[in-house]
């Protein structure tokens, strides 16, 4: 239910943070205004934090933040600050590290309590409006903190800087060390050894898709062909596509599982997951030649061009998991509704193929639909030929898919995010590369050139997020090192040099504004950033791949492509000044592994030269491209190659052949090769 404005959240950008406008609480956005009023009247804050398609944060909105009592104990006793963790990722980061040495666990709607000078000392998630599910009421937390601040300031203020004392000794702790030389393969073995063998994927339920890891799984068994890793790899990816985590009409898949089966979704729908589902699916294409693990990447990328594309070109953020103010409404089947679309016959057949029964297996006798049987399996159950199944299922997805429009949809976060617009473009990127799909390519483009023109200051850095015509906040790293890692990608898609100068361009103010010059690595926030508790390194992955392990391997990539040698040294530096951690708990610095193992690897240079666009240079892309070859940078001599920008492509030319090759590590190249069958001799 939208409500008329009543609070200071109605002039902001993030869908997240407008949602709250007509609260009867009296929200400020985080800023000076409110900090100093709590500075001013020494009044705690109450911080949330949250994001537009988190569940429980609609349910905490309705119950409390909608009800005029317990607002006002809220405006009575607190200063309130309302967060979009999407916009703030410092804050959230920050926060969360509070919350989960508070409590133990942490998670969405994030409420924290601080004093005037931002320090953490009471926090939680979720709270209800009445004592229920073992959580004490939302009224009574804010009345038992009120009056704790009213009557032991002093002990408040006492655990408040000891909190914030780990938290800045988590964050300026020395991780130094030499790599060690088994690095990759024990990491390999920790993911081994938490890999769930029936079910794929890693842990027990909630489950999350972990793209990172099985690219970093993929790269093991290239390495070492250890055919474990080849079959933990295939396992998750037929699960997870099989399952209902995956839109099996729409495309595209939802956050996580709340079931280790990848039966029933947490059912919101993020850019990055997708954008990081893309890249695992394509590699899984390429090493075993499965073309069901392209066509599962095709409908991400499709479904990110039909549903996430704004009017600018860019990506919106997320889907909601609600609709009509209930979870997973959009998405969820009863058999009678299947045959109301199909038919009695072809309903029960859907039914029986996509695991709908009349008990359901979700809320309310409703199903998320799933493939969990066999095709032939599923044939042999309704007693009809298996061609004449996929037929009829293929025509009836489309016919679900058409009826389904017609349900009022959740809703679409639209800000623009630099990171997760990065990680998408470089998605389309690599899926025109494997796919040869145009229409991939050129909305990567589209939205690269969007940031470009659209999400920078006069001094060339960037804004983290836009709406609109508004474009505000200062990036982050993640922001910086996602969107350089895309600008990579585009380049080896099209081979456009600008995309290389614009990538440099921006390596250089991370150098500049981010790196830490006394440990090595790079702060998630720059050296011009609001000052804040404490400033974060953050190596580790999260939901996302961590911003260091990004740009540690865009460094390795810029100096194969440029021979920046200085661009390796800060690589290299980087990998040492976070050794320690990676030998320690390799697993979970996943996106470091990446970068490592394309180290180690010793990366090919592989330069193609020729006519654009001739029968014969286009065989030699899809020769490279057609395989899983992922230690490797890819450019192109052409009208517009820019041999000074790129040295690798110096004293190499076609001459009068239509297409010429040159296999090279570390500048020393092989005899150029003029056929796609000597390349691919050669790459083998």
């Amino acid at each position: 239910m939208t409500h008329a404005p009543r609070n200071r959240l109605a002039h902001e950008t993030s869908p997240y943070l407008l949602q709250h406008a007509g609260n009867p609480v009296d929200w400020y956005p985080w800023g000076p205004e409110a900090l100093e009023r709590a500075k001013r009247e020494s009044k705690p804050i109450f911080l949330s934090i949250g994001y537009s398609a988190c569940h429980w944060c609609h349910v905490m909105e309705r119950e409390s933040f909608e009800n005029d009592a317990i607002a006002r104990l809220m405006n009575e006793h607190f200063v309130n600050v309302k967060v979009d963790r999407e916009e703030r990722p410092d804050l959230d980061d920050i926060y969360m590290r509070a919350v989960q040495a508070l409590s133990g666990s942490g998670g969405w709607p994030m409420s924290v309590f601080l004093t005037p000078s931002l320090e953490p000392f009471y926090g939680g998630t979720y709270f209800p409006p009445t004592r229920m599910y073992g959580r004490p009421s939302f009224p009574d937390v804010l009345e038992s903190v009120a009056r704790a601040w009213q009557r032991d300031r002093e002990g408040v203020e006492r655990t408040s800087r000891k909190l914030v004392e780990h938290i800045r000794r988590e964050s300026t702790m020395d991780f130094a060390g030499a790599l060690d030389p088994g690095v990759l393969d024990r990491g390999f073995e920790m993911l081994a050894s938490n890999f769930d063998p029936v079910w794929g994927g890693f842990g027990d339920a909630p489950k999350f898709p972990h793209a990172t890891d099985l690219r970093v799984v993929l790269r093991h068994w290239l390495r070492t062909k250890d055919a474990r890793a080849l079959d933990m790899v295939r396992l998750t990816l037929d699960r997870m596509k099989n399952g209902g985590i995956y839109d099996q009409l729409g495309g595209g898949f939802h956050r996580y599982s709340t079931d280790e089966r990848w039966l029933i979704p947490h059912f919101e729908k993020m850019l990055y997951d997708n954008a990081l589902l893309v890249p695992a699916y394509l590699e899984g294409f390429l090493a075993t030649g499965d073309a069901e693990y392209a066509r599962i990447a095709r409908e991400c990328c499709e479904w990110a061009l039909r549903e996430m594309t704004t009017p600018e070109g860019a990506f919106a953020s997320s889907q909601d998991a609600d609709s009509e103010g209930e979870e997973g409404k959009f998405f969820v089947w009863t058999e009678s509704e299947l045959a109301r679309v199909l038919g009695a016959k072809h309903g029960a057949w859907a039914a029986a193929w996509y695991g709908v029964t009349h008990e359901g297996n979700f809320e309310h006798g409703t199903s998320a639909l799933w493939r969990n049987d066999p095709p032939g399996a599923v044939a042999l159950k309704l007693h009809v030929e298996l061609g004449e199944l996929e037929h009829t299922l293929r025509d009836a997805r489309s016919k679900l898919s058409a009826a389904r429009r017609a349900r009022i949809a959740p809703g679409t976060d639209d800000k623009v995010l630099v990171s997760w617009n990065g990680m998408m473009i470089s998605a389309l990127a690599l899926a025109h590369q494997t796919l040869d799909e145009a229409r991939f390519l050129s909305a990567a483009r589209r939205a690269a050139n969007h940031v470009l023109g659209k999400m920078r200051k006069p001094d060339g850095s960037l804004f983290a997020t836009s709406r609109g015509e508004r474009a505000h906040l200062n990036a982050y790293l993640d922001d910086y090192a996602f969107f350089v890692q895309a600008l990579i990608d585009l380049y080896e898609a099209d081979f456009d040099p600008r995309w290389i100068r614009e990538a440099l361009g921006l390596t250089a103010i991370v150098t500049q504004r981010f790196e830490d010059r006394e440990k090595g690595g790079f702060f998630a926030t720059a050296d011009d950033h609001e000052a804040l508790i404490a400033r974060l390194k953050s190596p580790q992955d999260g939901a996302v791949p961590s911003g260091n392990g990004v740009h540690v391997l865009n460094l390795l990539r810029l100096a194969e492509l440029t021979g920046r040698r200085e661009l390796a040294t800060q690589a290299e530096r980087s990998l040492t000044a976070l050794g320690g951690l990676l030998n320690r708990f390799p697993a979970a610095l996943g996106q470091l592994l990446l970068a490592v193992d394309f180290l180690a690897a010793v990366p090919r240079e592989i330069v193609l030269g020729g006519e654009p666009g001739s029968r014969e240079l286009d065989d030699m892309l899809r020769t490279v491209r057609g395989r899983f070859l992922p230690q490797k940078v890819v450019a192109l001599v052409d009208a517009r190659a820019d041999r000074e920008l790129l040295p690798l492509l110096e004293n190499k030319d076609a001459g009068d052949r239509r297409a010429r090759a040159w296999v090279c590590r570390n500048y020393t190249c092989r005899q150029p090769v003029d056929s796609a069958r000597e390349l691919a001799d050669q790459l083998r």
